[in-house]
């Protein structure tokens, strides 16, 4: 059976308080019996003392001074609770007691050298004693034995457990109660939440639970699931339009595709116009090739296998052989490609992951850079290595540093229908850069030129 969050709470506070009420009560009663009992022994004590001074010890036989005196003076006084007195010597012999003890005798504990309280039944009722130890000339010669009915302290203490243990349970269904219904109101919020995250489907992800008015747990748990909503929100629009970007990119080759084909069918070419629009096909079906890749790393990078591996890398080296692969291509821009970076200069990091982004950062430059202008690669050590991409372009507006890393995005990109792209190589630089935790930053400004750095982690 499943216990609703509201009968939780209730349960686990009153657990807590059951102990605290049981040890609360408990202590009512242990203070109240020990000063009924301190009481009791008060006496006893008060009694045993008095009685002390009339008592006289001849050839080591312990007895009352004047017995008739204290006969005569239990008839004058009428004694509601009445106070038992006897003498004992060293062998618990009773040597004499007072008169109301009549054929009666208390118990003795001998061979004790120090006062003993205890209880006992004398008469089948409860009595309440103490035994002071008499001595004469250093040595025990008996024993003064006081005794007090206890029958009302039992009454008491009885009627006292009955009623705490009858206020017990009580207490805990009150408690429980009103935790109950004070757990129902503290909830009412997340009740809230939960409607209102029912209602919360992909057609209105915009809507947002109402934030309450106290800024407690609550209202910080009702503002992260807001700001998860919001990222959701936001991840799916990327989402959306990410498919969309990559249909259009994709119908155009396509088309062009479709396009050429049609016009080869339509009636006899020539074998050069054969070739011509077969050439074209094949740059559009190279176009759709790169687009697909580059989507399937992205794809990779979002959702990566395995860890990046961390290997040590000569920098310089590792620079010179990627200009030197991809040469043949970077030469037909006409743009000079320079490295700045120390022969000994390493650094930990994964191979695969930091060609993807230093060939697409140097592609980038290389692609919007005028002819004859530079492109320079240099690695620095302060404080950290440091990787940076400058070149002497177009450059980006301000505004659009963030949006650059969007897929398909393009800064400007109708005024730049010459130069080709397709606008996904920064978002794989800055998805690589985000496994290898380097960090990405760009210095640019329109017309003069971008930089690009990467920040190694120490």
């Amino acid at each position: 059976m499943t216990v609703s969050f509201k009968n939780r709470i209730a349960f686990s506070y009153l657990a807590a308080t059951a102990l605290l009420v049981a040890l609360v009560f408990i202590t009512i009663f242990m203070v109240i019996r020990n000063l009924v009992y301190g009481d009791l022994e008060n006496i006893l004590s008060y009694e045993a003392i008095k009685h002390q001074k009339e008592i006289m010890i001849e050839s080591g036989r312990i007895r009352f001074i004047n017995r008739t005196e204290m006969e005569e003076r239990e008839h004058r006084e009428v004694e509601v609770n009445p106070v038992f007195i006897q003498l004992v010597d060293a062998q618990g012999v009773v040597r004499d007691k007072s008169p109301n003890l009549k054929e009666n005798s208390l118990a003795v504990q001998p061979d004790f050298n120090k006062p003993v309280d205890s209880d006992y039944l004398l008469n089948g009722k409860r009595i309440r004693q103490r035994q002071i130890p008499v001595t004469d000339q250093g040595k025990t010669v008996g024993y003064i034995v006081t005794a007090i009915s206890s029958e009302s302290a039992e009454q008491l203490l009885g009627t006292l457990q009955r009623l705490l243990l009858g206020l017990y349970p009580v207490v805990l269904l009150v408690l429980f109660g009103t935790t109950r219904w004070l757990a129902g109101r503290s909830i009412v919020p997340v009740k809230t939440i939960l409607e209102t995250t029912n209602r919360i489907t992909e057609s209105n992800l915009n809507e947002r639970i109402s934030l309450p008015a106290q800024k407690d747990e609550l209202f910080h748990l009702t503002n992260s699931i807001n700001q998860l909503l919001g990222r959701i929100e936001s991840a799916l629009e990327r989402e959306k339009q990410f498919t969309a970007d990559a249909s259009h990119e994709l119908r155009t080759p396509l088309a062009v595709l479709r396009g050429t084909l049609e016009v080869l069918i339509r009636k006899p070419r020539t074998p050069e116009e054969y070739v011509e629009k077969v050439e074209v096909s094949i740059r559009e079906i190279d176009r759709m090739h790169v687009i697909v890749e580059q989507l399937l790393l992205l794809a990779r990078f979002d959702h990566p296998a395995k860890t990046p591996e961390s290997v040590e890398i000569n920098v310089n080296d590792f620079i010179a052989d990627l200009i030197n692969r991809h040469q043949p291509s970077w030469s037909t821009a006409g743009v000079t490609i320079k490295t700045e970076c120390s022969p000994d200069l390493t650094v930990q990091s994964d191979p695969y992951l930091l060609e993807v982004i230093l060939e697409n950062l140097i592609s980038n430059a290389v692609k919007y850079s005028p002819q004859g202008k530079e492109v320079i690669v240099r690695a620095t050590t302060t404080p950290v290595v440091q990787i940076s991409v400058s070149d002497q372009g177009i450059g980006i507006d301000r505004n659009d540093h963030e949006r650059i890393f969007q897929p398909f995005y393009r800064s400007d990109a109708l005024h730049h229908k010459s130069i080709k792209g397709i606008g996904l190589g920064l978002s794989l630089v800055q998805k690589a850069c985000a496994q290898l935790s380097i960090k990405l930053t760009v210095e640019s400004e329109l017309n003069k030129g971008s930089t690009f750095t990467l920040r190694f982690p120490e």
